[in-house]
């Protein structure tokens, strides 16, 4: 998936549980990725236009609560926004310095939209209207860290933290008997250092400071505006959710930060999610909790 994980258990041997490990996000990358070409999803991504395409049980399950999430907040998330990530650089094709022009924007855009992806959920089957290019890095590795954690609890190791590319979960406790503390992401040296216990729990922080890059004097950065066809720019830097599912977890930090400083917190509040907004420098610098990250952290 284009980046990094690691595990730290209490108890159970690392040479006897790495290739387990390996062995089901494999699996998951085999799925998921859009990084890898053989992949369901990029099969899925090249299948022809009005075919119905049938589904391994990881995928199905990560876009029926894509398309809900999508839904819920009127498309600030969105899994359906392939064409325009390779656009601006942020996928398998690799970066660009300039921004792309009107007509192919208009093309990407013409081929992108949560509401043409059609599921059958009984038949574990997605329809491909033509051209419609999914990616689920919003979401996929939330999805993996909880499919990891579930596989270590299975396998009698119910005390771990697992990472994967910043996403983080964790159960139980360490072997002096302290939660699994963690520091929740901000820009380095930008807002005060915030700690969470992740007893059961998970944390996603999207975040515009980690892939982006700078054109006449604009840092474009990797969250798109479906609708505008564009890297967002509305003030935020970074979102950071606790959720017991990191799945929801990484999806909701996504949707939040697209959805910006107002509608973002009144969102959560409207769910009752955990987030934590941090605001760009020229919009203060600052910092927006919602009622349930503050009592969390209490």
């Amino acid at each position: 998936m284009g980046t990094t994980w690691s595990v730290r258990v209490v108890g159970g041997e690392a040479a006897a549980l790495q290739p387990v490990i390996e062995n089901l996000l494999n699996r998951l990358v085999a799925d998921l990725s859009h990084w890898e070409p053989s992949s369901a999803l990029c099969r899925f991504n090249r299948a022809p236009a009005g075919s119905w395409q049938t589904l391994p049980s990881a995928l199905a399950e990560v876009l029926t609560a894509s398309l809900k999430i999508a839904e819920q907040t009127g498309g600030a998330f969105d899994p359906t926004l392939g064409a325009l990530v390779d656009l601006w650089g942020f996928g398998p094709p690799g970066p660009i310095a300039v921004p792309p022009g009107h007509d192919a924007l208009a093309e990407a855009r013409a081929r992108s939209g949560w509401r043409r992806l059609k599921l059958d959920a009984a038949g574990r089957r997605a329809f491909q209207p033509g051209g419609l290019q999914l990616d689920l890095s919003g979401i996929a590795k939330g999805y993996a860290v909880d499919r990891l954690s579930a596989l270590l609890a299975a396998s009698g190791l119910p005390d771990h933290l697992v990472e994967i590319g910043g996403e983080l979960r964790g159960s139980g406790l360490k072997p002096d008997g302290t939660p699994w503390w963690v520091a929740l992401e901000g820009p380095a040296a930008r807002a005060p250092e915030v700690v969470a216990a992740l007893h059961g729990l998970s944390a996603a922080t999207s975040g515009e400071y980690r892939r982006n890059f700078v054109h006449a004097d604009r840092r474009f950065g990797h969250t798109l505006n479906g609708g505008a066809s564009e890297p967002i720019s509305n003030g935020l830097t970074a979102v950071t959710v606790l959720h017991p599912s990191c799945r929801q977890a990484d999806a909701y930090a996504t949707a939040l930060l697209a959805l910006g400083p107002q509608r973002g917190p009144a969102f959560a509040d409207g769910m009752d999610l955990a987030a934590r907004f941090l605001t760009a420098h020229e919009h203060g610098g600052g910092e927006i909790m919602t009622a349930a990250m503050i009592r969390m952290l209490a």
